[in-house]
């Protein structure tokens, strides 16, 4: 279903441009006067609304804090000239999500700014969406992706859940491999029964051996009662093992056994307890080069390597970035009984070009610190920047705290050399990477490249 968008404008010619550029990907309806805006506001649940300041009998702001009092995550661009910039400015604050000048000079940049706000609209919806869901649905947890490469992880998952087999989930470090152990478990024929997950690498060797074991009354110092494992507590569910390249060489060779027998003894006992769990291993190491070095047993390898999974790193999911950050700020304003956000256009740039190397970890880090220093309003790519070591240095123009002090073409070129410049150090020097984090049409975009002197034929 194409996203619905209202244009109010009461310059016939701005309405029909808009409504030309979006017609093949959105649907889009026209209102001359902010009393059609609002009938059609009232019959429709828009996507976005562009909003023309100046309009017969009533101001473009004041209609649209009385459409945000209606809808609060309403995504709004207000339309203006440029004598209306400074109330534009103070409106991004309040929470717009950003402002356009006419006349429009540059078609490219107007279609990319709608498509950034569609894509935070489409965010706000999925969080509403998986919040309802969650209510109704007990035990698979927030799965927040729809780039590419989640598609397809969450494909092969649900193909796997229901088949009773060992996984390996690999993949770097925050990239999620717990969140996907648990929706296998949860989408598994398994999922009334207990699951169980422990980091290996977190735990001394002897108390690792005896939370999986178990042990009996007397089995060592300390050992006042005897106490079952996690192998016994699993039977019929599923056993999560996170980091198991950190398994000592005992305990590997002990689980192996564990695995092909599928019996074992509590620690201070000779008698063998059958058991019934589904292995779900992890690491962000790959295991086969651990073998290849002899830090992890080959027979323990190809036991448990039976179904791997690679989850891809954060900065593989571009599409990815922005949905999550709305979700780590719905949830993080309500632990901490905040009002924080919307992100202006300058975060959303600064979040989407982070490389983030701790992954959606790191992101969720960086959001919840940004909730918990901020007292609330919008957040700006200036409130990111302390918050984490690797978002990309900002640019004065990414400030929507200061006015600009150039004249506006000269504004505008300063800020389109040095997007440029930063764009291509951030993907690498790849054209096909900045085009797609840009949102620039490839052979558009070598073309600007080519007139600030960044690619050479």
């Amino acid at each position: 279903m194409l996203p619905k968008i209202l244009v109010v404008d009461d310059d016939r010619y701005t309405r029909t441009l808009i409504e030309q550029l979006m017609r093949k990907s959105a649907e889009v309806h026209l209102a001359e006067s902010g009393e059609l805006a609002r009938e059609l506001f009232a019959a429709i649940d828009f996507n976005l609304v562009l909003m023309d300041q100046r309009l017969p009998q009533v101001k473009g702001l004041d209609l649209l804090r009385e459409f945000r009092l209606q809808r609060p995550k309403l995504v709004a661009i207000l339309i203006t000239g440029h004598a209306d910039v400074r109330d534009a400015v103070a409106a991004v604050r309040e929470g717009l999500f950003d402002y356009l000048t006419k006349p429009f000079e540059d078609l490219e940049a107007l279609e990319a700014v709608i498509g950034k706000a569609l894509e935070l609209d489409r965010a706000y919806r999925e969080i509403d969406s998986l919040r309802t869901r969650l209510a109704v649905e007990s035990g698979a947890p927030d799965i927040i992706g729809q780039s590419p490469p989640m598609e397809r992880l969450l494909g092969q998952v649900r193909e796997v859940a229901a088949l009773d087999t060992t996984v390996l989930l690999e993949g770097e470090s925050g990239t999620g491999k717990d969140v996907i152990a648990k929706l296998i478990h949860a989408w598994s024929l398994r999922s009334s029964k207990p699951y169980l997950e422990v980091n290996c690498g977190g735990l001394p060797e002897s108390l690792l051996e005896s939370l999986l074991f178990g042990y009996e009354k007397g089995a060592f110092t300390g050992a006042a009662q005897a106490n079952p494992g996690y192998f016994e507590k699993a039977h019929g569910g599923n056993l999560f093992l996170d980091e198991i390249a950190d398994m000592s060489p005992k305990l590997q060779s002990s689980l192996l056994r564990v695995l092909q027998d599928r019996s074992f003894c509590r620690i201070g006992s000779t008698n063998p307890r059958k058991t019934d769990f589904r292995l779900i291993c992890a690491t962000n190491r790959p295991l086969a080069g651990e073998v290849k070095a002899g830090r992890f047993r080959e027979d323990l390898y190809y036991r448990i390597n039976v179904v791997a999974l690679n989850l891809p790193p954060l900065r593989e999911r571009g599409d990815d970035i922005v949905r999550l950050a709305v979700h780590f700020l719905d949830r993080y304003n309500t632990k901490f009984g905040k009002d924080c956000g919307p992100f202006t256009p300058a975060a959303v740039r600064a979040l989407e070009a982070c490389r983030w190397p701790g992954n959606v970890r790191e992101l969720q880090h960086c959001i919840e610190r940004v909730v918990a220093l901020q007292p609330g309003g919008v957040i700006d790519a200036s409130h990111l920047s302390p918050t984490c070591d690797f978002l990309p240095e900002l640019d004065p123009q990414d400030k929507t705290t200061a006015l600009p002090t150039l004249a506006y073409q000269e504004a505008r070129t300063e800020f389109e050399r040095d997007y440029m410049r930063r764009l291509l150090e951030a993907a690498g020097g790849n054209m096909s990477e900045a085009a797609r984090c840009s949102g620039i049409p490839r052979q558009n975009l070598y073309v600007r490249m080519k007139r600030w002197g960044f690619v050479i034929d």
